[in-house]
């Protein structure tokens, strides 16, 4: 009955949010509290949160200074050089745009954190899918898939839990699935190259010239498609509602082609500029928070911070929180400067935490019925004899679904010893079922129950439903993509 309810459970959440029926925040919180009642412990709802709320607090604490010492890091310029060195490359090309949001993810995705990925890679890229009227969920989509491979890294937080859970060595396991994860960030790329091509296609190839007008703004006028930049899928074609070569407001004889539907009208948002050499900028070099003067200051801090973080020397909330602090105390040592950096900040700070204790409900009502266990043994139990001596490919296969509804705790610790246990009755090693593991990440970053998510489409102002729809399957097919490299290396 239990493992019936759970599943139930799940699949309410996700219809009522894809379908936009109830805002995820809600659904977080009122969907798993009927169940809890609706399986006769709404005694123990209260329990089941505040330990949900316990066990998520440290999440939500990083996440918050996460958010606050990234956002300042930006805000200073730190990021500056990369970006450009991306949107050098990207130009104003939709193929480019989409790879190099791709590898920009996987790039800052070396520090292990989800959310700094986020933030620094849409605080790059939006000002460009905005200005040329792409499909902000590609570029979510992209990027939390990219950031899913890279989250198989040691200090990353997966393989870790995997050679804990089996008293394994975290290089054992993660060394040699090294060639899978990288056909697996190879097919990213790729995937990533093939929606640049659908894009390029459905709203044309601008050069710099015609996407680049002083004081103004392209924008796709359409009715829930793609090129409004509200998260439709990348394949809708939307409807556009402009009059091609219509005249930018504001200027005169400027005319961009290639994008019929497209007007420019308006001042260009304040974090998307054009250069003194013409080039996109992505972020405002004009703007009045950078500290240049402290570059280095900054980048030595950041790395320190990073080193700190990995040889884990404080725990990593406290280590954001002294981090944000100092990086506010330096770069704006006034008090009026330091209250405008907060709030600045204050509504990604506030909508990330407040996700996060949501997702405590579920979490906590899931756990504390018994749901997870429940499912987890039933889906254990499932399994056909037959497969037994092939468990490293069934853990491969079934760390796609559970890694999706369970947090990573809950798999590692404790699904993944059950399946190790019954692997080993057939001569399956612990090293192969542990490897196994890791490839459905690339599908756990998109989970509702991965806080890191909501600062992603916060921040990229895109639905959590869209991003759900248009990611779960591609995210998908580059787990199978892994466990099939792993598999013909003979690693799996």
């Amino acid at each position: 009955m239990l493992t019936v309810l759970g599943f139930a459970m799940i699949a309410t959440f996700l219809v009522l949010i894809m379908m936009k029926k109830m805002s995820p925040i809600a659904a977080l919180v009122l969907i798993p509290a009927l169940f809890c009642v609706a399986v006769g412990q709404g005694a123990q709802l209260g329990d089941y949160v505040i330990e949900g709320v316990g066990k998520l607090a440290p999440t939500a604490a990083m996440l918050m200074f996460a958010i606050v010492y990234f956002g300042v890091m930006i805000d200073v310029g730190l990021f500056d050089p990369i970006v450009r060195g991306i949107l050098r490359f990207c130009k104003a090309d939709p193929v480019r745009i989409v790879v190099g949001t791709a590898v920009l993810a996987a790039i800052v995705s070396l520090d292990g954190d989800g959310s700094t990925t986020f933030m620094i890679t849409v605080s790059a890229m939006y000002p460009l899918y905005k200005r040329l009227g792409m499909s902000l969920v590609v570029m979510t989509g992209v990027a939390a898939t990219a950031n899913g491979v890279m989250n198989t890294l040691p200090w990353g937080g997966p393989t870790a839990r995997a050679a804990t859970a089996l008293k394994l060595d975290a290089a054992d396991v993660f060394v040699p699935m090294i060639p899978a994860l990288a056909m697996g960030l190879l097919f990213v790329f790729v995937l990533a190259y093939v929606l640049g091509r659908r894009e390029r296609k459905r709203i044309g190839y601008l050069t710099l010239d015609e996407a680049l007008v002083p004081e103004t703004e392209t924008v796709l006028v359409g009715t829930g498609g793609p090129g409004g930049g509200n998260g439709g899928d990348a394949t809708d074609t939307g409807t556009p509602t402009g009059t091609p070569g219509t005249t930018p407001t504001g200027t005169s004889g400027t005319t961009p082609t290639g994008t019929p539907g497209t007007t420019l009208t308006g001042p260009a948002t304040t974090g998307a500029s054009a250069g003194e050499d013409g080039g996109f900028q992505g972020l405002d070099p004009n703007r009045t928070t950078l500290r240049p003067h402290l570059y280095w200051f900054n980048a030595g801090l950041t790395l320190v911070l990073l080193a700190a973080m990995i040889l884990e020397l404080l725990p990593i909330p406290v280590l954001f929180l002294l981090g944000a602090a100092l990086a506010l105390t330096v770069n704006y040592p006034k008090m009026a400067e330091q209250k405008a950096r907060i709030a600045a900040h204050a509504d990604n700070v506030l909508n990330v935490s407040g996700m996060v204790f949501a997702a405590a409900v579920f979490t906590g009502v899931l756990t504390g019925t018994g749901m997870v266990k429940h499912m987890a043994d039933w889906l254990v139990g499932a399994i056909p004899e037959g497969m037994g001596p092939h468990m490293a490919l069934v853990t491969g296969v079934l760390s796609l679904p559970l890694t999706y509804f369970m947090s990573n705790d809950g798999f590692y610790f404790g699904v993944l010893p059950v399946l190790a246990e019954a692997g080993a009755a057939h001569g399956v090693s612990p090293l192969e079922i542990a490897r196994a593991s890791l490839v459905g990440q690339a599908l756990h970053m998109s989970s509702p129950l991965v806080p890191a998510v909501y600062v992603l489409v916060g921040m990229a102002k895109v639905e959590f439903g869209d991003h759900t729809r248009f990611t779960v399957k591609w995210a998908a097919l580059t787990s199978l993509v892994v466990l099939a490299a792993g598999i013909v290396f003979g690693i799996v």
